[in-house]
C-alpha cells in the first residue's frame, strides 16, 4: 500500500510526500534537491532558447547584412523617422559658382563595430523626396558686400531647421563648403566672406558649427570626396564577405614594409565637366618615381587619408590620386579647338592670298561637325564660316594635338604625371559629359564598348544635318538634348574618346568603363563624401562604450540585448527566489513539528519540558 499526504501550513509551505510501498527512499528524503533541479533546469533552459533564438537571429543578420544595406541604397525613398530619437543629422551646404545648395544627411546610430562605417544617407521629407534646396546666384557674387553673406544663406539653414527635430539641432554638425567661384576670389575676400558666416550663424542656429566648419575646399578636396560619395554607394569600404568579388592587394601608407593586405576593389571616377576634365582613383600599390622633381609633383596629386573613426587602425585608409585638368571639358575644348582654327585660316589666307571661310560659298570644312551642317566663328569682328563634313576618324585626328601628351613615361593630359592602372583589376565610372556623350543622342549609356561606340559616333558624323533634325523632331533622342547637343555631339564624341584612350591611356579593350548620371537610381554628389569624411570619428564615443561594457560583463549582447529579455531574466531570479523562500519555511516549519513531537514524548514519560531539552 502507499501512503500520500499533503500538510498546508499557510503561508510558509506545502508539504507533498509519496510514500509507495518499494519506492526507492531518495524520493522521500531527497524532495527537496528534486524540486529545485528542476525549477533551475527550467531555468536554464529557458535562457538556453533564449541565447539561441539571439544567435540565429545575430547569425540571420549577419549573413543578410550585405544584402540588406544594398537593398537600403537601392530602395532608399522612405521617408525620414524623425520621431527616432537614435537617429542623427548633418547639413552640407555646396557653394558653388552658380549657385549654393544644402543637403540634409541622417544615419543611425552607430553599431560599435570599428570595421564598420556610419550609415549615411539623404533625409527624405514627408513626401519622400530629398532634402535639397538650392539658391542663386553664387557666393562669390558676394565678394565685395561680405556682410549680406549671412542673410543670402539663411534661407538654406531655415530649410534645413525645419526638417532637422528641434531636440537635435546642438548635436547636428553644420558643414558650408566652398568650390570653384570662391577659389578664384583674392584670398582677403575669400577670408571676408567666412568671417561673416562664422560671426552671424552661430546667433540665428543652434547648429554645431565651429571654424573648421566653412572653409573655401581645394579641387583635390572636391576630388576625394567624389571618389568617396560614390564608392561608399557602391559599397566598396564595406569588408569583404563574398568569395566572387573583386579583390585588391593594398599596401597601407605608411607602413609599406609591411605586408600588403587584401580588401574589395574601389571605383576609379572620370568626369568631364563644361570647363574642366577630372580623374580619381585608388592607387593600391606603392609607386615608384623617375625623377625627384616627379615625386614631389605626386605628392600633390596623390592623397592619404583614414575613412576609420580610429586612427590606429588601417582597414579603411586609402591612397586616391586626383587630377583636375582646366580647359579640357566637352565646351572649353570646343572653344579652343574653335580658337585654333580661327587663327590658322586667317594665318593662311594671309600668307596665301585664299578666301576659305570668308563667305559661306567658300566655308571652313570641319570634321568635326555634322555633315552639310553650317556654322560660324566670330572674333574680333571677323566671321569664319564653316560646314560640317562629318569625318570622325578625321575629327580625332585633328584634336589630338589637343591633349598635350609628353614622351615621359607615367604621364596624362598635359603631360600631368599619373601613377600606373592595372587595368585587368579595375573598374571605373565616367559621369558627366562622359554621360551625355554616350546616352543623350547614341542612346548608349552605361556599360561602355570601344568598338561600338566608335561605330556610333561614325554614323552620326556622317548623316546629313537634315535627317539628325527630323530625328530630333520626332522625338527620338532624349528629352533633355537640345540643337547645341545636336550640333556639337560629333566633336564632343571625338574628344570624350581621346581623352579616355589617348589622354588617360585607356585600351581600347576596356571593359570596366561604365557610364552613369546616378548611381542605385540617386544623382551621388560630393557632398556626400565630404560629410562622411567629416563624420569619421563621431562613432569612436559609441565603440569605446560598447568595449567598456563588453569589459565588465559577458551577457554582451546576450541577456541585454533587448528590455524583454533583460525582463525575462528578472523574472526568472525572482521567481527561483521565491521557491526558495517558500523551500525554507517548509524546512523551519519541519524543524517546528519535529520540536513540538519531541516535547509532546518527554511529557508523556513524566519528565520536565525545560529539563528535556538540557538532556538533549
Amino acid at each position: 500500500m502507499g501512503r500520500i499526504g499533503i500538510s498546508c501550513l499557510f503561508p510558509a509551505s506545502w508539504h507533498f510526500s509519496i510514500s509507495p510501498v518499494g519506492c526507492p527512499r531518495i524520493l522521500n528524503t531527497n524532495l527537496r534537491q528534486i524540486i529545485v533541479i528542476s525549477v533551475l533546469a527550467a531555468a536554464v533552459s529557458l535562457l538556453y532558447f533564449s541565447v539561441v533564438i539571439i544567435r540565429n537571429k545575430y547569425g540571420r543578420l549577419t549573413r543578410d547584412k550585405k544584402f540588406q544595406r544594398y537593398l537600403a541604397r537601392v530602395t532608399d525613398i522612405e521617408a525620414t523617422d524623425t520621431n527616432n530619437p537614435s537617429v542623427n543629422y548633418g547639413i552640407v551646404v555646396d557653394c558653388g559658382s552658380s549657385g549654393s545648395r544644402v543637403f540634409v544627411y541622417c544615419w543611425p546610430r552607430h553599431n560599435g563595430n570599428p570595421r564598420d562605417l556610419l550609415d549615411i544617407r539623404q533625409m527624405r521629407d514627408k513626401n519622400r523626396k530629398p532634402v535639397v534646396m538650392k539658391i542663386k546666384p553664387g557666393i562669390s557674387e558676394f565678394a565685395t558686400s561680405p556682410e549680406k553673406v549671412s542673410d543670402y544663406i539663411s534661407p538654406l539653414l531655415n530649410f534645413a531647421a525645419e526638417h532637422v527635430p528641434r531636440a537635435k539641432h546642438k548635436e547636428t554638425p553644420l558643414y558650408i563648403l566652398c568650390t570653384a567661384g570662391m577659389r578664384i576670389l583674392p584670398e582677403s575676400q575669400q577670408k571676408a566672406i567666412l568671417e561673416d558666416l562664422l560671426t552671424d550663424i552661430p546667433v540665428h542656429f543652434d547648429f554645431l558649427f565651429s571654424d573648421s566648419h566653412a572653409e573655401v575646399i581645394s579641387g583635390k578636396q572636391e576630388g576625394v570626396y567624389a571618389w568617396i560619395g560614390i564608392n561608399f554607394v557602391l559599397g566598396r569600404f564595406e569588408h569583404i564577405e563574398d568569395d566572387d568579388e573583386a579583390v585588391v592587394e593594398v599596401n597601407i601608407p605608411g607602413s609599406e614594409s609591411s605586408e600588403a593586405i587584401v580588401r574589395k576593389r574601389t571605383a576609379g571616377i572620370l568626369d568631364m565637366g563644361g570647363v574642366s576634365t577630372q580623374i580619381a582613383y585608388e592607387v593600391p600599390k606603392t609607386v615608384s618615381f623617375a625623377s625627384s622633381q616627379q615625386e614631389e609633383v605626386a605628392k600633390n596629386l596623390l592623397a592619404e587619408f583614414n575613412l576609420g573613426c580610429d586612427v590606429h587602425q588601417t582597414e579603411h585608409v586609402y591612397r586616391v590620386y586626383v587630377a583636375t585638368f582646366l580647359g579640357f571639358g566637352g565646351n572649353a575644348a570646343r572653344q579652343r579647338y574653335e580658337d585654333r582654327i580661327f587663327a590658322n585660316t586667317i594665318q593662311k589666307n594671309r600668307l596665301l592670298g585664299k578666301q576659305t571661310g570668308l563667305t559661306p560659298d567658300m566655308p571652313y570644312l570641319d570634321p568635326c561637325l555634322p555633315l552639310d551642317i553650317k556654322d560660324e566663328i566670330q572674333q574680333n569682328g571677323q566671321t569664319i564660316y564653316l560646314r560640317g563634313t562629318g569625318d570622325f576618324d578625321l575629327c580625332r585626328e585633328t584634336i589630338q594635338p589637343f591633349m598635350n601628351k609628353t614622351n615621359e613615361t607615367q604621364t596624362s593630359l598635359n603631360g600631368v604625371y599619373q601613377p600606373p592602372i592595372h587595368f585587368q583589376n579595375s573598374e571605373f565610372y565616367g559621369f558627366s559629359e562622359f554621360y551625355y556623350c554616350t546616352e543623350d543622342v547614341l542612346r548608349m549609356g552605361g556599360d561602355y564598348n570601344a568598338a561600338k561606340f566608335t561605330k556610333a559616333a561614325k554614323d552620326y558624323c556622317a548623316t546629313k544635318w537634315s535627317i539628325l533634325r527630323e530625328r530630333f523632331d520626332r522625338g527620338l533622342y532624349a528629352s533633355h538634348a537640345d540643337l547645341h547637343r545636336l550640333k556639337y555631339q560629333c566633336f564632343k564624341s571625338a574628344w570624350m574618346f581621346e581623352v579616355f584612350h589617348r589622354g588617360f591611356s585607356f585600351p581600347v579593350n576596356y571593359k570596366s568603363f561604365k557610364t552613369a548620371l546616378q548611381v542605385y537610381d540617386k544623382e551621388v554628389q560630393w557632398t556626400l563624401g565630404a560629410i562622411l569624411y567629416r563624420t569619421r570619428f563621431l562613432p569612436l564615443r559609441d565603440i569605446q562604450q560598447e568595449a567598456f561594457r563588453a569589459s565588465h560583463t559577458h551577457w554582451r549582447g546576450v541577456s541585454f540585448v533587448y528590455n524583454h529579455y533583460l525582463f525575462s531574466g528578472c523574472f526568472l531570479v525572482v521567481l527561483l527566489a521565491i521557491l526558495l523562500y517558500l523551500l525554507r519555511l517548509r524546512r523551519i516549519h519541519r524543524r517546528t513539528l519535529r520540536s513540538s513531537s519531541a516535547t509532546a514524548l518527554w511529557m508523556e514519560e513524566g519528565l520536565p519540558a525545560q529539563n528535556a531539552a538540557g538532556t538533549l
